[in-house]
């Protein structure tokens, strides 16, 4: 039977399972309508498109 020679240091064991917890950065997608950053599957912020109709009515940005 497979037996460790040695004990397996806390440093070295750490370092082992540090990958398991790393976050991703959220996903993102272009607008087809007008081109704007989103989170897939949601409705755009900017244009209130999603799936091609307008599902938000978005208010115009005043100057």
């Amino acid at each position: 039977m497979a037996v460790p020679k040695r004990k397996v240091s806390k440093a070295r064991r750490d370092k082992r399972r540090s990958n398991v917890w790393k976050l991703d950065i959220p996903g993102v997608a272009v607008c087809p309508n007008c081109g704007e950053m989103r989170a897939p599957h949601r409705a755009c912020k900017a244009c209130g498109y999603y799936n091609g109709r307008q599902v938000i009515a978005v208010k115009a940005a005043e100057k």
